[in-house]
């Protein structure tokens, strides 16, 4: 049996707060939702540790997850309807595409773990390989169910996600600069972070989207609600994503995790109480897919309640600063101040921290548009406008607005530090001279504060 062989008799929905009804009429889409590897999206937060920020955002990768299928799939119905293809290398969509583009994207972020590029960054995982592991392991119900379509099916699914795929309008309706990803996640997490930055006529995007020959155009007519969207999308990176205090949490969770994993490592310098069974393959540096799929945000969050009473004293006040939400501060930085770090860095390390676990830098930036350059490792695929004698005309081109901010960063540099280091007044008498000093460092030098 193929694909079209198993529509299901009567379609089933999801109730959702952004597309309001996500709509399920294939039964190989819904034997995947339901599938151990996919449910455990549900416990995977969207946004980490932006809901310590923005309260709201309690939201997971399972209904992102839902939100891009449900994009692609509306993608899929107006071009099917508007652009059907005539003939073989016309350019048009292709029907028979549809199962491929589908299933990419309901499961294009499968292989997030939990707090995703927190734990990627310590433990040297990588989401998208992942993804395509479990999307190809015979081990998974994943693959099992895939292979209902083809023996080969699993292998093309998991070739969109590395962008390997043939068909480059599948590819970027999941990964280019306006896609169903983006899409879903910058209405979905505007909606939970009670902002009004990712919100963009979402609508009026998909109804000017047109198959062409090397991918996917939108007519210059609704050129306006691109650059709504380009907009929106910075919006949200200057205003939710790169956010100090989210930043400072995740500081504060890579710091932790860093921490005991060299406590761990090292069995003859430390003897902890309890040993975190399920984190225990990675500490090693050998896990399998099962391993991975054990974890997800609950797991190590009530690893971090056991680390509170933990015999060492970094990581038992990391996880009670992570867990009882206090953030350290931070200062902007750039090319000119920078060389205070070292001395903000020695006196935190006079008044008794620890400066590998209670400072950091950290560099957040973000291009709102990257104009196409095939030189670069991985060009981006650019934005491209249909005029009406049919002629393509890259969008930076006519819109003055996005000319304005094409291939500039947008974001900054801070250095993060415990928030003791501003206090009026320390138990110490004898450190006092040493905060003063610090805050003077801050206070001469402009250096602006942030946090909470």
């Amino acid at each position: 049996m193929g694909f079209f062989d198993e529509q299901l008799p009567q379609e089933k929905v999801f109730r959702d707060p952004i597309h309001h009804y996500i709509v399920v009429d294939n039964q190989i889409i819904l034997d995947l939702i339901n599938t151990p590897e996919f449910q455990r999206l549900r416990r995977v937060k969207q946004l980490g540790t932006s809901s310590l920020i923005f309260h709201g955002a309690e939201h997971s990768r399972f209904g992102h997850s839902l939100g891009v299928y449900e994009i692609t799939r509306r993608m899929c119905n107006h071009f099917q309807r508007n652009y059907p293809s005539q003939r073989t290398g016309d350019g048009l969509w292709d029907e028979q595409e549809r199962p491929v583009a589908l299933c990419a994207a309901l499961l294009h972020d499968l292989g997030h773990g939990p707090f995703s590029h927190t734990f990627e960054h310590i433990f040297h995982t990588n989401h998208e390989n992942i993804t395509q592991r479990l999307i190809t392991s015979p081990e998974t119900q994943i693959n099992q169910i895939l292979q209902r379509v083809s023996p080969d099916f699993p292998a093309k699914v998991a070739s969109v996600i590395d962008h390997t795929y043939p068909n480059p309008q599948v590819v970027q309706m999941i990964s280019s600069q306006i896609d169903a990803d983006r899409m879903d996640y910058l209405q979905r997490d505007a909606f939970y972070t009670g902002t009004n930055y990712g919100k963009f006529d979402l609508d009026r995007v998909l109804k000017v989207m047109r198959p062409i020959h090397n991918g996917i155009a939108f007519q210059i007519a609704g050129m306006h609600a691109v650059e709504d969207y380009i907009l929106s999308r910075l919006q949200m990176y200057l205003q939710v994503y790169f956010h100090p205090v989210t930043r400072s949490m995740e500081v504060i969770l890579a710091h932790q995790l860093k921490r005991a994993k060299w406590l761990y490592q090292h069995p003859n310098e430390y003897q902890p109480k309890f040993t975190p069974e399920l984190l225990m393959p990675f500490f090693n540096g050998r896990f399998s897919l099962d391993d991975y799929l054990a974890l997800d945000d609950g797991v190590l969050t009530t690893y971090f309640a056991h680390w509170r009473r933990s015999n060492d004293d970094i990581l038992a006040d990391l996880a009670d600063r992570f867990l009882n939400r206090r953030p350290f501060k931070s200062v902007l930085y750039d090319q000119t101040t920078a060389k205070l770090l070292p001395q903000l860095k020695e006196l935190i390390t006079t008044a008794g921290f620890n400066p590998d676990y209670y400072t950091a830098t950290n560099s957040s930036f973000k291009l709102p548009y990257d104009i196409y350059n095939p030189q670069d490792k991985k060009p981006q695929s650019q934005i491209e406008l249909v005029q009406p004698n049919g002629e393509l005309v890259e969008l930076s081109q006519v819109s003055t607005l996005v000319a304005s901010v094409a291939g500039k960063e947008a974001g900054d540099q801070r250095f993060f530090f415990p928030k003791e280091m501003l206090a009026q007044r320390q138990n110490i008498e004898i450190f006092q001279p040493i905060y003063d000093e610090f805050q003077s460092y801050i206070q001469n030098n402009h250096l602006i504060t942030k946090g909470e």
